[in-house]
């Protein structure tokens, strides 16, 4: 397999389409099997990817808005990023599931319908990149049900879409077309193993709490009592500032540990409601055991580079490219220090082709690795050369 990476922060969205497109198509001498597109919030998606379109009619397009974009060269937010993939031993199709907020199962159902049904000898080895709108919700859903439809037989890996954490509306992107309310994926049929990894540097730092009342994102109650009231007593037995009007800062820093047993699924808490529930990033069961989570710079970076370690480990061979998301609420805590997580993986890849952006929520399942819909996790994708 070949790849190219190429950005742009041109601020016309068909020019940036044109140019992604152009430049994948130089850089590989040759239009590209398929090409994932991540693009800032402020992008007319439609002009680019018509754009992109124009440029390259027989590629297969997926992507999403995002977060925050980055290359091995460059890092945003603002940016339009492509990766381009071609060769010989892969081949690429894309699918969508849609109406994911009324009924993730159906559309996990949707995606997996699509997929090859029976792959040919010489390409074993199957995976999915898979961008969903976290907006719409059950994004876990949405990868337990993928794993179901398709026997376990696949590898995925992705994120949610992003809009810069305004959480106001997210996009997802295949061909031409432009999406809420839905998930698409890029099926990946090889002839040797990708790899991906997955870690995300945060330890507990409370005791256990049961969710005695949720409501989909909404928190609402631990051991009986208000959730937020669990956060206040958590402030104040560390020497922590929080603010009730305007909590964001210090959730940042705090965010919530979903028990599975062998590790802690993590959550990122967004704001307090007027009955002192905590809406978070992403769905609380209830009757699930949570605790209150702690990380630092030195982890997120330690644990970017186990992340990409674990990948490569599971490639077994050279690389082509990578990918790589993490949380749009790493970036906005971590702020500069963002740029050595970063530069922790480039070292870790050299001179390999990497893009990725910060998403809304990962995805991840892959053998060995700790699986679902996560937030604030590093997920690292290589491309077998």
């Amino acid at each position: 397999m070949r790849a190219a990476v190429i950005s742009t922060d041109a601020n016309d969205s068909a020019v940036a389409g044109k140019y992604l497109a152009a430049e994948v198509r130089k850089s590989l001498s040759n239009s590209p099997g398929a090409l994932v597109v991540f693009a800032a919030p402020q992008y007319d998606h439609q002009a680019m990817l018509s754009a992109i379109k124009n440029e390259l009619p027989d590629t297969i397009v997926v992507g999403a808005s995002s977060a925050g974009e980055f290359t091995n060269v460059t890092s945003g937010p603002g940016l339009a990023c492509a990766m381009g993939l071609v060769g010989d031993d892969v081949v690429f199709s894309s699918s969508v599931g849609r109406n994911l907020k009324s009924d993730a199962t159906a559309a996990a159902q949707e995606i997996a319908s699509r997929f090859t049904s029976t792959a040919p000898a010489k390409f074993p080895f199957r995976a999915a990149l898979v961008l969903a709108d976290a907006l719409a919700g059950h994004a876990d859903i949405l990868v337990d049900q993928l794993t179901i439809a398709t026997a376990g037989q696949y590898q995925f890996f992705g994120g949610g879409a992003g809009d810069n954490a305004q959480f106001q509306k997210t996009t997802v992107f295949c061909g031409a077309e432009v999406m809420s309310d839905a998930a698409v994926a890029l099926e990946i049929l090889s002839s040797k193993p990708l790899g991906v990894g997955v870690s995300h540097g945060w330890t507990p730092a409370s005791r256990a709490y049961r969710v005695t009342a949720s409501d989909g994102m909404k928190m609402i109650s631990l051991n009986g009592f208000p959730a937020i009231e669990v956060f206040e007593e958590h402030a104040e037995e560390t020497h922590q500032n929080f603010d009730r009007k305007e909590p964001l800062p210090f959730f940042l820093h705090n965010i919530i540990g979903v028990d599975t047993g062998a590790e802690h699924r993590l959550r990122v808490p967004l704001a307090v409601d007027g009955e002192g529930a905590v809406v978070c990033a992403a769905e609380v069961p209830m009757g699930s055991v949570v605790r209150i989570m702690r990380t630092s710079t030195d982890s997120a970076v330690s644990a970017a580079k186990q992340a990409a370690n674990a990948a490569l480990h599971a490639l077994g061979g050279p690389p082509a490219a990578a990918l790589f998301f993490d949380c749009v609420a790493t970036r906005l805590r971590m702020g500069d220090e963002f740029g050595l997580e970063l530069s922790s993986l480039q070292e870790r890849l050299s001179e390999v082709p990497l893009t990725g952006c910060n998403t809304h929520g990962q995805i991840a399942r892959a053998e060995g690795q700790f699986s679902g819909f996560h937030n604030c996790t590093a997920v690292v994708c290589v491309f077998p050369e």
